[in-house]
């Protein structure tokens, strides 16, 4: 089973003082697609108007463009805490358990614009990228959705994946993969079932935690279905190829 997360435009700051190693990164068929990027993001950084245009942020954020700059030697902490924001916050990392924790180095991936589908406890520093970020001469969704998918839905394991449509296009799951994309709902009285944009980052951070809790991999989506339910998310199946959560937006 693999859990598909989305990243997050917020980082925490700090981490081990050692750089950014390549080779420690799961995936390493895609090394050489993140060299060319982090390549090209640290040109950019050079030119301090350059990157806020490319990264389509205003002036107040320029320490984003020194990040950026320093990518390469800046401190790295495991992928799972470097991510901030209101998905990981639900995840609550820091509170897992080892059990937890070691459930999520094997079963737990995250989609980065920059460094594509990165293990749970893979080292990395704080960046400035994402998935609508334009790069001269380099087109993200291009660039990852040849070879990132191949690394995440070519086998056999059940994958989850909880991303944003977003990232969902930047790379999106070969077809015939034994995927399963989560929509977040809400049902009203009349039982009228519609997406939710706000509610649905804490949900997918609650859900995950509780499949890391559980720590046991799961071969189904029955199984799935039923370790949710369990721990009290109202979980259904929804169109093929498609779960439901529904939550209320009190």
């Amino acid at each position: 089973m693999i859990i598909l997360l989305p990243p997050s435009e917020t980082k925490r700051e700090g981490g081990d003082a050692t750089g950014l190693d390549l080779a420690r990164l799961r995936f390493s068929s895609l090394t050489a697609t993140r060299r060319g990027l982090l390549r090209e993001l640290r040109a950019i950084s050079r030119d301090e108007d350059a990157s806020l245009k490319a990264l389509k942020i205003s002036p107040r954020q320029r320490a984003e463009v020194l990040r950026n700059r320093e990518v390469m030697t800046s401190p790295t902490m495991p992928a799972i805490d470097r991510y901030t924001g209101v998905v990981f916050d639900a995840l609550d990392s820091a509170s897992l358990p080892e059990r937890a924790r070691s459930f999520a180095a094997s079963h737990l991936v995250i989609q980065s614009a920059l460094l594509g589908p990165i293990g749970a406890m893979d080292p990395i520093p704080a960046y400035r990228l994402s998935h609508d970020s334009k790069l001269p001469g380099v087109h993200l969704a291009k660039t990852w959705a040849p070879v990132a998918p191949l690394e995440i839905g070519a086998g056999d394991d059940l994958v989850l994946d909880f991303r944003s449509e977003a990232y969902v296009a930047l790379s999106p799951l070969p077809s015939g993969a034994n995927s399963w994309f989560l929509k977040v709902v809400t049902e009203s009285d009349d039982g009228t079932v519609r997406a939710l944009n706000h509610f649905n980052k804490k949900s997918k951070g609650l859900l995950t935690r509780t499949l890391l809790m559980h720590a046991r991999d799961l071969a189904t989506i029955d199984e799935v279905l039923a370790v949710a339910r369990a721990a009290g998310h109202r979980m259904e199946l929804g169109d093929p190829g498609e779960l439901r959560l529904y939550v209320s937006k009190d």
